[in-house]
């Protein structure tokens, strides 16, 4: 037999979890969407207390009003299922537990599931053993189960409750109600970004993060406020960051003509380089996909037609009034992963101006959309719905916005368990991290004495962390990536005992992550206020790594 020293090292990685807590007033914890057995083996379904999410089942009454579908099946969740492909014990819905896994069994750990507490009628899915059978055998039972409490809600007559309200989005429709109530139009920038303008900066084979986009003849211009509210035509659009403006212009009336900022073609006519340097059949043409026309008394009208119109001077006497000035500017520039502008699509909103409409206020707007990919969903409008991942990201500069990947749900994730519980073949599966559930996940690394200790940190450090582990997190299922500073950044601890001699290795890497409930308490919104990321790390000795 080898000395102890030179015997391999069996680690178990027991904690790396994810926990969502709230700040709010203790409520019995309601049930979300279910998952299959395989892949419910891999999380606790625990979900933390939150607002009840939109659609949430409950049994009609004989007086409830219309509901939506439900989308939460009682009878098909097992929150105490954790193993894959094992029955765990006193889970009695553990679809993996036979009778003879029931002998053991002392009692159901989860004897009930239910949906929304605040209902006074709702389902529920019953489990029970019995014991009196040879072998014994479980009870399931889908009753309708009567809330005690007085304050309940019985009738659901009121629809927009719920779901979460939309925001109502301006059309030809609805514009002048919406100005009518309006408060007006801020003169700072929605913005906050800002980056560096390198004229001398060389050519690359594509466009990066943060460079100006290149023209025929220059860059796109994209009008801003700098230093004050007045719009300064020289600020250049940078690829990938997503900016909407307000700036207003002092104009002369009598010079609408000549001012070139007024003007339909200013913005329509420049050609995008497709990559930077490149002028040779490589020009990108802007193409005017819609061109709104606002008259005087603010009532819209969609023109068919989307030739280039010229802003004209028309005098009546004394009164002057100049047509086809440009009031609202929307790019929407299509890009492809290697870098490269394929499309460039120009939206317009022109109008007619007087002299009391001076100073002339413009919005200017762009946007990136990635080649052959769909729009991400929302993890809530605004606040957080329970079961959708959590929506993070990271900064890659100050100053700039925060940047997150493409898949939704891999943005914020930890370690996710399977059958075989070998930490080696599990690197790079990951799971998301839900709001609103507890998760838990852990499996099993053996050290042997050819790996160094300052090694094996570097490899379970970067199995509990996973590739690319994100800096903050959006405090609303709907936060814009420029509006860095409503993002939660997440505070990175690391726990470690101080002992001479010994390999201080991570076994642990817990996420707690603290919501409370934000506006107003007949629609209360679920917003993420704190996410700490705790590195736990235990003593071993030295020689058992070396």
């Amino acid at each position: 037999m080898g000395s102890p020293g030179l015997r391999p090292l069996l680690l178990v990685l027991l904690d790396c979890c994810a926990s969502v807590s709230a700040q709010a007033a203790a409520t019995p914890p309601v049930t979300t969407e279910g998952f299959n057995s395989t892949e419910a083996a891999w999380m606790t379904l625990r979900p933390a207390l939150s607002p009840r999410p939109p659609g949430t089942p409950k049994a009609p009454g004989p007086f409830s009003g219309p509901r939506p579908t439900p989308v939460t099946d009682v009878a098909a969740l097992c929150v105490c299922d954790l193993s894959p492909a094992q029955c765990d014990v006193n889970c009695c819905c553990d679809p993996d537990c036979s009778p003879v896994d029931f002998s053991v069994f002392s009692a159901c750990s989860v004897p009930s599931v239910t949906g929304d507490s605040q209902f006074c009628s709702q389902k529920a899915a019953i489990y029970s053993l019995n014991f009196t059978a040879n072998p014994p055998q479980r009870i399931f039972k889908l009753v309708d189960q009567i809330n005690p409490s007085i304050f309940c809600i019985h009738i659901t007559n009121y629809k927009p409750a719920l779901s979460f309200i939309n925001p109502e989005v301006p059309d030809e429709n609805n514009f002048d109600k919406l100005m009518e109530t309006s408060d007006g139009f801020s003169l700072n920038s929605e913005s906050e970004i800002s980056f560096t303008i390198q004229s001398d900066a060389p050519d690359t084979a594509k466009y990066e993060y943060g460079v100006r986009l290149q023209t025929s003849d220059s860059f796109l211009r994209f009008p801003s406020p700098l230093t004050s509210s007045l719009c300064t035509d020289d600020n250049p659009a940078a690829f990938l960051v997503n900016q909407a403006v307000k700036c207003t212009r002092r104009i002369n009336l009598a010079q609408c003509e000549e001012i070139e900022a007024l003007g339909m073609a200013y913005y329509s006519s420049p050609k995008i380089l497709r990559v930077p340097g490149l002028r040779t059949k490589a020009e990108i043409p802007i193409t005017v996909q819609s061109i709104l026309m606002e008259s005087l008394n603010k009532t819209l009208a969609r023109l068919e037609d989307t030739d280039v119109l010229n802003q004209t001077l028309i005098e009546a006497g004394d009164v002057k009034i100049c047509t086809n000035v440009v009031l609202e500017v929307k790019y929407s520039l299509t890009y492809t992963d290697a870098g490269e502008i394929t499309k460039a699509d120009l939206s317009l909103l022109l109008g007619t101006v007087s002299s009391a409409m001076l100073p002339l206020e413009q919005k200017f707007e762009i946007r990136f959309i990635q080649q052959n990919t769909k729009p991400v969903p929302l993890s809530g409008n605004p606040g957080y719905v329970v079961g959708l991942p959590l929506a993070a990201g990271f900064q890659p500069q100050k100053g700039s916005g925060i940047i997150q990947t493409m898949n939704r749900y891999g943005q914020l994730t930890i370690l996710r368990s399977t059958a075989e519980k070998d930490c080696l073949a599990l690197e790079g599966i990951r799971t998301p991290v839900l709001f609103g559930y507890d998760m838990q996940s852990g499996c099993k690394l053996r050290l042997t004495k050819a790996i160094t200790c300052q090694l094996a940190v570097q490899k379970v450090k970067s199995l509990l962390k996973g590739h690319g582990f994100p800096d903050y997190v959006a405090p609303f299922g709907n936060s814009r990536a420029q509006d860095v500073l409503d993002w939660v950044p997440i505070h990175f601890i690391t726990q470690a005992p101080h002992m001479k001699d010994s390999c201080q290795l991570p076994v642990a890497l817990v996420i707690e992550v603290k919501w409370t409930k934000y506006g107003s308490l007949l629609n209360p919104q679920a917003k993420i206020v704190n996410v700490t990321a705790n590195l736990i790390a235990s003593s071993f000795p030295e020689v058992r790594l070396t």
